[in-house]
């Protein structure tokens, strides 16, 4: 029972579980499908590694195309609903996946069209999911919000990833991606139950919006320094993950039994750092946010070292812990600093700009490994992480924008010190203004 004055939990707050159910199913779904989806198209007959490309191309490139109209429109209509219609096209399009696998009659054209529509509706759910946070959890309880947030999503997608691999193998890749159509459906249920009220019709046109949303984003260094800061590190990680990486570990660490192993790892890593991001308070958010970049480089240069796997795992687990000390902070950074009004819009902008150059990792990684060596290529990730975000702390609004309060304030009880950094006050109530948490679609 909660004492008379006393706040009471998270957990008791309706729309909250809510919204945490709700993002705990769809990535549980999520993570069956980034298995699913490579083994039923390569299932098929004719398939080739090049119609499985085209075919994930689809997908991802309507993230980065329609991820600014999505802002526009979360900032136009009530977000939840938004985030309904978003779940139930992306259950629809999964849905209709597997049908085609299931039935064995899949037309490129059709598959492609599918894959689009699902990337659509992660395009828009994203900015509608990173405005509705602040709307349904006191200001002053956001860091912890996030954090749990977080630490659903990473179990989720551990979990997913996990079964996922056995789902396929024991009832086929159908099955599997049918799973995921039923936990859109099932997101989509939840969400309807936030009922967060509807914005007011604005009179200005979308290009107005798009307009005031950048300027926004333009507007704090602190923002948009970071955001560029995460466009390279995030070109990197990918060229690490997504061809580096087994490359060592194929030719030189045992092969995919290894990478599971240390992929593992980072998911266990992440685990634990939102847990620790919840409860931490620090006085410069920003400041430790980027700083908690700087784990990131060293998985990727034990690979390029040849370093053991058990080493290159231990790294792995912490670069895991950092990045979500990064997200929380950056998340509940967003939501003080963001008037509601536009964070939708300036979150379509961060999205944009983070994932921007992801394409070029993954293009660059082949040809860079073939003519350098992987050795070299990884040792140029590792030095673009490392540069990248040191040249973020240049930036004066990075090193000093401060938390209200003097820190960032778990809401449910204890914290912990961070560096040099963590606030000697403590916490006050601040007014800081509403804003937004992290995808999956």
């Amino acid at each position: 029972m909660t004492p008379p004055g006393a706040v009471p939990p998270l957990w008791r707050d309706r729309r909250f579980v809510l919204l945490f159910s709700a993002r705990t199913v769809s990535v549980l779904g999520n993570a069956f499908a980034r298995v699913a989806l490579a083994f039923a198209v390569l299932e098929l007959p004719g398939a080739s590694p090049g119609r499985l490309s085209l075919v994930l191309a689809c997908q991802a490139l309507p993230q980065l195309l329609f991820i600014l109209a999505g802002g526009v429109i979360a900032d136009r209509m009530s977000r939840s609903r938004l985030m309904v219609l978003s779940d139930l096209v992306g259950a629809a399009a999964y849905a209709g996946l597997a049908l085609m696998v299931l039935t064995g009659h899949a037309p490129l054209p059709a598959l492609c069209l599918l894959a689009a529509l699902a990337g659509t509706a992660t395009a828009l759910f994203a900015p509608a999911m990173t405005g509705v946070v602040p709307l349904i959890v006191p200001a002053a309880r956001l860091q912890r919000a996030n954090g749990l947030l977080q630490m659903g999503t990473n179990t989720s997608m551990l979990l997913g990833l996990a079964l996922s691999g056995v789902t396929v193998a024991f009832v086929g890749a159908g099955w599997a991606l049918a799973i995921n159509a039923a936990s859109f459906a099932a997101s989509a249920l939840l969400i309807r139950g936030l009922r967060v009220t509807a914005r007011p019709r604005k009179a200005s046109s979308g290009w107005a919006d798009l307009r005031d949303g950048w300027r926004e984003f333009a507007s704090r260094q602190w923002l948009w320094v970071v955001v560029v800061q995460y466009g390279f590190v995030v070109a990197a990680l990918n060229a690490n993950v997504g061809v580096l990486g087994p490359l060592v570990a194929e030719r030189h660490l045992g092969g995919a039994r290894a990478w599971s192993l240390i992929v593992a790892a980072q998911a266990l890593g992440t685990i634990a750092g939102a847990g620790l991001a919840a409860r931490v308070r620090v006085a410069r958010p920003v400041l430790v946010a980027v700083l908690a970049t700087f784990p990131a480089a060293a998985p990727i240069a034990l690979l390029a070292l040849r370093a053991p796997v058990w080493s290159v795992a231990a790294a792995m687990f912490c670069a895991g812990v950092s990045s979500d000390v990064f997200s929380v902070l950056w998340t509940t950074t967003l939501h003080r600093e963001i008037p509601e009004e536009v964070i939708s819009r300036v979150s379509s902008y961060e999205w944009f700009g983070s994932l921007a150059f992801a394409p070029l990792g993954l293009l660059a990684a082949g040809p860079l490994a073939s003519a350098a060596g992987t050795g070299p290529a990884l040792a140029g990730c590792a030095a673009l992480v490392l540069g990248a975000t040191g040249m973020a702390l240049l930036s004066p609004q990075v090193r000093g924008l401060r938390a209200p309060g003097g820190g960032g304030g778990g809401g449910d009880g204890s914290t912990v010190a961070a560096a040099a950094v963590v606030s000697p006050e403590a916490p006050g109530p601040g007014s800081p203004r509403e804003a937004r948490p992290a995808p999956e679609g």
